[in-house]
């Protein structure tokens, strides 16, 4: 067993579980918000209601999330602390400042929201609710600068002595470009993945004629929001996709499968890929089209992996720094597929919201399709990381360089074990409360979740 290998995959499928609850959180929270507000604005009961329903899925899966988020963080101490050695003077800052600011606030807020209903006054009552959703987003931004930092190191210096990164520059650092592209990302993914949650679970009661009048109101309100949160994502992704092809061109040179540099540069649809011998075994292209993706026109240069690697290695020293092709190549894919289905399904949706009822085959594809924003997410995340290989902070350190010395491979396989069967019983927990809560009587769900 290598203590490496070991380390990566914990703390990979330590992310990407808490990932599953990140975004929900964020797209749910400002969804019972903004019901809510719709309940104040009109006075309408029913408002009120779907905030109670919709409010109660998001308790369960903040709480699920918190516990993962916490479990993460340990793992930069344990596992990787020549990372926590190399990186702490800069990525402790928003770390702390996301624990003792956005954290406590969103805690703080979501006890008035839970216990305040009808005891509180009603604009405190709402304030509290809307503090709850700033406060998860802000918590994000905060998470996603230290990840920036990683991706595109801005502000800093190296001790001449120690070698070890400092901050040089706070407001760099919080103006990092990747920061806005990749808050943006995440934020818009939330609003997606929440408007299919919403409409995945309207869809099962329409079906069965429960509550119609309540659940198609939930529906409309979150096609709305899914198609919203679908269009801004893929918008958004394009622009940061253009933005790595300028600072990480080896991800995206990867996300290709663009061995030799083109120009103009095809768009490979599929591709067997042979990355032992650096080539595709075969491809299904699309001339000039990732040049248009790159650059805005169908004519211009996109460098491959192979050119990349030569400028890597003048630049870096002698090394492998071409990342897991195929891995990044099919990750890109099944997020872009994903991403276009639940454009269209949300538009048809939207569409044909004022009768859905009567479209039985959309409310049945939409159950299995709330599946779709955690593919996407999922996968996308997998590219973020995985594709600046060999890098853990992009062109500072490399990911063997990183990893805890002195802490054996047995032990880093045991709590591997342990955190898998752990998540694994949390995972189980957290969907059966979310399909139990989300199927339930509207009035009877919201009450059984603020009880557990």
């Amino acid at each position: 067993m290598d203590a490496l290998v070991l380390a990566r995959w914990q703390f990979a499928l330590t992310t990407i579980f808490h990932f599953f609850f990140v975004p929900l959180t964020l797209g749910l929270s400002l969804f019972t918000a903004i019901l809510q507000t719709q309940y104040m604005r009109t006075g309408d009961e029913k408002f009120k209601k779907m905030a109670k329903f919709w409010g109660s899925i998001f308790l369960v899966n903040f709480a699920i999330g918190v516990v993962t988020g916490i479990v993460q963080e340990f793992q930069f101490g344990l596992n990787w602390s020549e990372y926590s050695r190399f990186m702490g003077d800069i990525f402790g800052a928003p770390l702390a400042i996301e624990a003792l600011l956005a954290f406590y606030m969103e805690s703080t807020f979501i006890g008035l929201w839970i216990f305040g209903w009808d005891k509180l006054p009603k604009k405190v009552h709402l304030a509290s609710i809307w503090l709850v959703a700033l406060g998860s987003n802000i918590s994000a931004l905060w998470i996603l600068i230290a990840n920036s930092f990683m991706q595109h190191p801005a502000g800093y210096t190296l001790d001449p002595v120690t070698g070890r990164a400092l901050m040089a520059d706070f407001g760099a650092l919080l103006t990092n470009p990747n920061v806005g592209y990749q808050f943006t990302h995440v934020f818009t993914a939330g609003l997606s993945m929440a408007g299919f949650v919403v409409m995945a679970f309207s869809a099962w009661h329409l079906l069965r004629k429960h509550e119609a009048d309540f659940f198609k109101t939930s529906f409309q309100w979150g096609a709305i929001y899914a198609l919203i949160g679908s269009v801004l994502v893929g918008t958004i992704g394009h622009f940061q996709g253009q933005f790595l092809v300028r600072e990480q061109p080896m991800k995206m040179a990867a996300a290709e499968a663009l061995w030799e540099t083109e120009a103009p540069a095809s768009f490979s649809i599929v591709a067997g890929i042979d990355e032992q011998n650096q080539t595709n075994t075969f491809d299904i292209k699309v001339p000039g089209v990732l040049s248009f993706l790159s650059y805005n026109d169908f004519s211009s240069e996109v460098k491959g992996l192979q050119d990349l690697q030569a400028e890597a290695v003048a630049k870096y020293g002698e090394g492998n720094y071409i990342p897991p092709v195929a891995l990044n190549f099919w990750s890109f894919r099944i997020m872009v597929g994903a991403g276009s289905l639940m454009v269209l399904l949300a538009a048809l949706a939207v569409f044909w919201m004022k009768n859905i009822e009567s479209k039985a085959w959309l409310l049945k594809a939409l159950i299995p399709a709330a599946a779709l924003p955690y593919l996407a997410v999922s996968t996308g995340w997998i590219m973020a990381e995985t594709g600046r290989w060999p890098w853990i902070v992009f062109g500072l350190q490399k990911i063997d360089q990183a990893v805890s010395p002195n802490v054996p491979a047995w032990n880093i396989a045991v709590s591997l074990v342990l955190f898998v069967g752990i998540y694994a019983v949390l995972g189980v927990i957290a969907f059966n409360l979310a399909v139990k809560t989300g199927t339930g009587n509207s009035q009877e769900s919201a009450s059984a979740a603020a009880a557990d």
